[in-house]
């Protein structure tokens, strides 16, 4: 008897804790339900969790991004109820290729040249046509070339031309090893080539320029050190943006800039990495930001540090160009790269030539 008494009241409290437990839990998990999976809401409004990008660009477009990331930043905010955080990375633009290429997964890239975009596209991180898919060919702002010169310009230097002159010291990178470079390359070749010049007279033309070169430097920035800190040269060519950013933080003191009214429109274009934005969920961002780009809040800020913008409105600030020639119109990057500046193309029959002329 007692034993059955026993029994009977532990089954009536397992059935009362039971019943206390299944309460419990059914008014607790609502509230648990609710904060996790629920974004937060402020005024009413849901908010988002934050999303990341990762933005990768060569180094001359630093300061200029760093007035317009706060920008978009603010504005996806502001219009999605979302924080957007940017990761960044700038360095010379082949390194960045390379380094998306073996893995760096950026978002959007940002880079000196075409080919260098190609190079991704090639390695299947980036989808054919991307130059089509943004306004502009994917050129959110460009720069040309110039020529900077002493104080004073000692060398009466007025064009490209004069850069073949005897006894004028020119500084410049190796196109071989430098995207900068290349441009400046180009610039020279198109001077005689898209002004009624025939390739055999712009040869001879460039041979003669690389012949008053007394060094080439490993990249644009080495160059500008070489010229400006080290003061070698009387001549340096490089991206009109470079020398105006100098400029402005007061390292080309002293010197001459002067913009021949023939020139190369250096194009860099911006493209999504289509691989790495599908992979990570974060292609309506990647193409918010691209887009923002083209605004004129972030073409002003182009602007500031020397980029000519879209707009020819705020264009106005730069000496106009009576003549302005680009990749295309000398054959697109990948006929360039091979006809140039692939092993025994012209850059090197033009070194060849010059050891040649200078060996005793």
């Amino acid at each position: 008897m007692f034993h059955r008494q026993l029994q009977n009241r532990i089954i009536h409290h397992s059935f009362l804790f039971l019943f206390l437990v299944s309460l419990g839990l059914t008014l607790l998990l609502p509230a648990c339900g609710q904060n996790p999976i629920s974004p937060p809401v402020v005024d009413g409004i849901p908010r988002r969790p934050p999303i990341e990008i990762s933005f990768v660009s060569y180094a001359v477009t630093r300061a200029a991004y760093a007035e317009i990331i706060p920008l978009f930043k603010e504005k996806w905010q502001k219009e999605h109820h979302q924080e957007v955080r940017i990761r960044q990375s700038y360095a010379g633009s082949s390194t960045q290729a390379r380094a998306v290429i073996n893995g760096l997964p950026a978002d959007v890239v940002h880079l000196a040249l075409a080919l260098d975009t190609q190079k991704i596209q090639d390695a299947g991180l980036i989808q054919p046509g991307w130059e089509h898919r943004s306004p502009n060919h994917g050129i959110v702002a460009h720069s040309v070339g110039a020529i900077v010169t002493r104080a004073g310009n000692p060398k009466n230097i007025r064009t490209w031309s004069d850069l073949a002159k005897p006894g004028v010291s020119v500084i410049t990178a190796d196109p071989k090893t430098s995207g900068g470079a290349r441009w400046n390359f180009l610039a020279l070749w198109g001077a005689i080539t898209q002004t009624g010049g025939t390739e055999a007279q712009a040869l001879d033309f460039v041979t003669q320029v690389y012949k008053n070169v007394p060094v080439l430097a490993k990249d644009a920035r080495e160059s500008t050190d070489l010229f400006l800190r080290q003061n070698q040269g009387d001549v340096l060519i490089n991206y009109e943006n470079e020398m105006i950013l100098a400029t402005q933080e007061g390292l080309a003191k002293n010197t001459f800039m002067i913009i021949p009214d023939i020139n190369i429109s250096i194009d860099n274009p911006i493209a999504i990495v289509d691989k790495y934005v599908d992979r990570r969920g974060t292609r309506e961002v990647a193409e918010a930001f691209v887009k923002f780009l083209f605004t004129p809040q972030a073409q002003t800020a182009f602007a500031k540090v020397g980029f000519r913008p879209l707009d020819p409105i705020s264009s106005e600030q730069f000496p106009p160009i009576k003549q302005l020639f680009n990749a295309e119109d000398l054959g697109g990057w990948s006929n360039i790269q091979d006809k140039f500046f692939q092993d025994h193309g012209i850059f090197d029959q033009i070194q060849s030539e010059i050891r040649n002329t200078q060996t005793p």
